[in-house]
């Protein structure tokens, strides 16, 4: 998984996720858009969803260089995952 930025609301979880040379602006699985730089993205995001309340500088929002380790490696039988901490 590329690094991505992501920002909770009430609406799910939003992301920013860097996909080769593009960026691309995500609600939980979705893919809403993709755009050429990560400014792009977040001004994207602020515009089509106001109601979010999400960050409006991108150092506000949480750095995921890569997924936790435990995360990576859940699997369909493994249920208690989310505990995980």
């Amino acid at each position: 998984m590329p690094a991505q930025y992501v920002a909770p609301s009430k609406f799910g979880l939003f992301r920013i996720v860097r996909h080769g040379r593009r960026w691309r602006s995500l609600l939980g699985d979705c893919e809403l858009a993709r755009h050429d730089d990560v400014a792009a993205a977040l001004a994207y995001l602020h515009t089509s969803c106001p109601r979010a309340r999400l960050p409006v500088v991108l150092e506000h929002w949480r750095y995921l260089a890569e997924p936790p380790a435990r995360l990576a490696q859940a699997s369909i039988n493994d249920e208690d995952w989310l505990l995980v901490g």
